[in-house]
Protein backbone atom coordinates (compact mmCIF):
# COMPACT_ATOMS: atom_id res chain seq x y z
CA UNK A 1 0.00 0.00 0.00
CA UNK A 2 1.25 3.54 -0.86
CA UNK A 3 0.07 6.61 0.12
CA UNK A 4 0.91 9.45 -1.62
CA UNK A 5 1.28 12.66 0.30
CA UNK A 6 2.41 16.36 1.01
CA UNK A 7 3.51 16.19 5.03
CA UNK A 8 2.38 19.24 5.79
CA UNK A 9 -1.45 18.63 4.64
CA UNK A 10 -3.69 18.13 7.27
CA UNK A 11 -5.92 16.24 4.61
CA UNK A 12 -3.01 13.95 4.49
CA UNK A 13 -2.22 13.93 8.48
CA UNK A 14 -5.87 12.45 8.88
CA UNK A 15 -5.07 9.87 6.62
CA UNK A 16 -1.78 8.84 8.18
CA UNK A 17 -3.18 9.36 11.87
CA UNK A 18 -5.69 6.65 10.43
CA UNK A 19 -3.44 3.96 9.08
CA UNK A 20 -0.89 4.78 12.04
CA UNK A 21 -4.03 3.54 14.46
CA UNK A 22 -4.98 1.04 12.66
CA UNK A 23 -1.43 -0.53 12.41
CA UNK A 24 -1.34 -0.81 8.85
CA UNK A 25 2.20 -0.88 6.66
CA UNK A 26 2.29 1.83 3.94
CA UNK A 27 4.84 3.13 1.82
CA UNK A 28 4.86 7.08 2.04
CA UNK A 29 5.31 8.96 -1.45
CA UNK A 30 6.49 12.40 -1.08
CA UNK A 31 4.83 14.62 -3.88
CA UNK A 32 6.00 18.44 -3.36
CA UNK A 33 2.91 20.23 -4.17
CA UNK A 34 4.40 23.53 -4.60
CA UNK A 35 6.88 22.13 -6.97
CA UNK A 36 4.24 21.29 -9.83
CA UNK A 37 4.70 17.48 -8.67
CA UNK A 38 1.07 17.05 -8.27
CA UNK A 39 0.30 18.04 -11.70
CA UNK A 40 2.29 16.13 -13.56
CA UNK A 41 0.93 13.31 -16.50
CA UNK A 42 1.80 10.63 -13.97
CA UNK A 43 0.11 12.26 -11.31
CA UNK A 44 -2.79 12.91 -13.03
CA UNK A 45 -2.92 9.27 -14.00
CA UNK A 46 -3.54 8.58 -10.37
CA UNK A 47 -6.19 11.76 -9.53
CA UNK A 48 -7.39 13.86 -12.31
CA UNK A 49 -7.85 16.76 -10.16
CA UNK A 50 -4.22 16.84 -9.13
CA UNK A 51 -4.18 16.70 -5.49
CA UNK A 52 -3.30 15.14 -2.51
CA UNK A 53 -3.60 13.08 -0.64
CA UNK A 54 -3.45 9.51 -3.19
CA UNK A 55 -3.84 6.23 -1.70
CA UNK A 56 -2.99 2.94 -3.54
CA UNK A 57 -3.91 0.23 -2.13
CA UNK A 58 -3.36 -2.07 -4.02
CA UNK A 59 -0.59 -1.27 -7.46
CA UNK A 60 -3.07 0.55 -10.24
CA UNK A 61 -5.53 1.26 -7.98
CA UNK A 62 -5.90 4.59 -6.73
CA UNK A 63 -8.49 6.74 -4.17
CA UNK A 64 -8.25 10.43 -4.00
CA UNK A 65 -9.96 12.55 -1.53
CA UNK A 66 -8.76 12.00 1.98
CA UNK A 67 -12.60 11.57 3.27
CA UNK A 68 -13.39 8.87 1.12
CA UNK A 69 -9.64 7.64 1.79
CA UNK A 70 -10.58 7.28 5.43
CA UNK A 71 -14.34 5.66 4.87
CA UNK A 72 -12.58 3.28 2.75
CA UNK A 73 -9.74 1.75 5.56
CA UNK A 74 -12.02 2.48 8.15
CA UNK A 75 -14.73 0.19 6.47
CA UNK A 76 -15.23 -3.50 8.80
CA UNK A 77 -12.85 -1.74 11.80
CA UNK A 78 -13.59 -0.31 15.12
CA UNK A 79 -13.51 3.07 14.46
CA UNK A 80 -16.75 2.71 11.91
CA UNK A 81 -20.12 1.43 13.64
CA UNK A 82 -22.29 -1.35 12.74
CA UNK A 83 -25.69 0.48 12.75
CA UNK A 84 -26.45 1.66 9.95
CA UNK A 85 -27.73 5.22 11.27
CA UNK A 86 -24.76 5.58 13.14
CA UNK A 87 -22.62 5.09 10.09
CA UNK A 88 -24.56 7.51 8.53
CA UNK A 89 -24.06 10.44 11.38
CA UNK A 90 -20.34 9.47 11.00
CA UNK A 91 -21.06 10.51 7.33
CA UNK A 92 -22.83 13.02 8.30
CA UNK A 93 -19.93 14.61 10.81
CA UNK A 94 -17.22 13.72 7.58
CA UNK A 95 -19.58 16.31 4.75
CA UNK A 96 -19.45 18.70 7.65
CA UNK A 97 -16.04 19.07 7.68
CA UNK A 98 -15.29 18.90 4.16
CA UNK A 99 -18.34 21.80 3.35
CA UNK A 100 -17.86 24.02 6.75
CA UNK A 101 -14.33 23.28 8.26
CA UNK A 102 -11.68 22.14 5.77
CA UNK A 103 -12.72 25.40 3.26
CA UNK A 104 -12.51 28.02 6.04
CA UNK A 105 -10.32 27.31 8.67
CA UNK A 106 -7.90 25.11 6.00
CA UNK A 107 -8.09 27.92 3.93
CA UNK A 108 -7.23 30.67 6.37
CA UNK A 109 -4.98 28.89 7.70
CA UNK A 110 -2.84 28.20 4.78
CA UNK A 111 -3.74 31.64 3.97
CA UNK A 112 -1.95 33.27 6.77
CA UNK A 113 1.17 30.66 7.16
CA UNK A 114 1.95 31.25 3.86
CA UNK A 115 1.86 34.67 3.48
CA UNK A 116 -0.93 34.89 1.10
CA UNK A 117 -3.16 36.70 2.54
CA UNK A 118 -2.98 39.67 4.77
CA UNK A 119 -4.73 39.37 8.65
CA UNK A 120 -6.51 42.38 7.96
CA UNK A 121 -8.39 41.15 4.38
CA UNK A 122 -11.59 41.49 3.92
CA UNK A 123 -11.49 38.16 2.61
CA UNK A 124 -9.48 35.92 5.16
CA UNK A 125 -11.95 37.86 7.92
CA UNK A 126 -14.78 36.09 5.86
CA UNK A 127 -13.12 32.47 6.40
CA UNK A 128 -12.63 32.95 9.78
CA UNK A 129 -16.47 34.22 10.51
CA UNK A 130 -17.46 30.63 8.58
CA UNK A 131 -14.57 28.83 10.52
CA UNK A 132 -16.18 30.39 14.04
CA UNK A 133 -19.83 29.33 13.22
CA UNK A 134 -18.78 25.87 12.54
CA UNK A 135 -16.49 25.65 15.81
CA UNK A 136 -19.97 27.23 17.09
CA UNK A 137 -22.03 24.11 15.45
CA UNK A 138 -19.50 21.55 17.13
CA UNK A 139 -19.85 23.69 20.40
CA UNK A 140 -23.24 22.60 20.62
CA UNK A 141 -23.16 19.24 19.81
CA UNK A 142 -20.14 18.30 22.19
CA UNK A 143 -21.43 20.09 24.96
CA UNK A 144 -23.35 17.27 25.97
CA UNK A 145 -21.24 14.54 24.50
CA UNK A 146 -17.58 12.48 24.60
CA UNK A 147 -17.43 11.94 20.62
CA UNK A 148 -19.12 12.81 17.73
CA UNK A 149 -21.15 9.84 17.01
CA UNK A 150 -22.94 6.67 19.45
CA UNK A 151 -20.44 8.07 22.72
CA UNK A 152 -17.14 6.50 21.36
CA UNK A 153 -14.41 7.31 18.94
CA UNK A 154 -15.19 7.19 15.37
CA UNK A 155 -13.59 7.88 11.99
CA UNK A 156 -15.44 11.03 12.20
CA UNK A 157 -13.79 12.40 15.35
CA UNK A 158 -10.26 11.82 13.52
CA UNK A 159 -11.71 13.99 10.40
CA UNK A 160 -12.97 17.32 12.22
CA UNK A 161 -9.92 16.92 14.41
CA UNK A 162 -7.24 17.42 12.04
CA UNK A 163 -7.92 21.37 11.11
CA UNK A 164 -9.88 21.92 14.38
CA UNK A 165 -7.11 21.66 16.66
CA UNK A 166 -5.08 24.30 13.99
CA UNK A 167 -7.60 26.39 14.61
CA UNK A 168 -5.25 29.41 16.13
CA UNK A 169 -3.17 29.15 13.34
CA UNK A 170 -5.34 30.49 11.21
CA UNK A 171 -6.14 33.12 14.23
CA UNK A 172 -9.11 31.39 15.68
CA UNK A 173 -9.36 31.29 19.17
CA UNK A 174 -10.44 28.55 21.01
CA UNK A 175 -10.92 29.65 24.55
CA UNK A 176 -15.10 30.19 23.55
CA UNK A 177 -15.24 26.66 22.78
CA UNK A 178 -14.61 24.40 26.44
CA UNK A 179 -16.75 21.86 25.11
CA UNK A 180 -14.75 21.36 21.59
CA UNK A 181 -11.58 21.69 23.42
CA UNK A 182 -12.42 19.06 26.05
CA UNK A 183 -13.16 16.78 22.83
CA UNK A 184 -9.65 17.61 20.75
CA UNK A 185 -7.84 16.41 24.19
CA UNK A 186 -9.63 13.07 24.03
CA UNK A 187 -9.18 12.61 20.67
CA UNK A 188 -5.48 13.57 20.90
CA UNK A 189 -5.26 10.94 23.74
CA UNK A 190 -6.11 8.02 21.41
CA UNK A 191 -3.61 5.74 21.34
CA UNK A 192 -1.53 6.01 18.22
CA UNK A 193 -1.72 9.66 17.19
CA UNK A 194 0.54 11.24 15.65
CA UNK A 195 2.58 14.18 16.49
CA UNK A 196 2.23 17.71 15.36
CA UNK A 197 0.95 18.29 11.49
CA UNK A 198 4.43 19.44 10.36
CA UNK A 199 5.17 22.98 8.89
CA UNK A 200 4.74 24.12 5.32
CA UNK A 201 7.92 23.58 3.60
CA UNK A 202 9.83 27.26 2.38
CA UNK A 203 8.79 26.71 -1.16
CA UNK A 204 5.12 27.41 0.04
CA UNK A 205 5.59 30.76 1.36
CA UNK A 206 5.03 34.10 -0.81
CA UNK A 207 6.45 37.45 -0.26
Amino acid sequence: MRLYDYLPSANGYKVRTLLAQLGLAYELVPVDIFAGESHTADFHAKNPDGRIPVLEPEPGRFLAESNAILLFLAEGTRLMPDDRFARAQVHQWMFFEQNAVEPNLGTARYWLLTGRQSPQSEVLRNRVQNTERALSALERHLGSRTFLVDERYTVADLCLFAYTHLAPDAGVDLTPYPSVTAWLERVRAQPGFLGPVPPYSANARVG
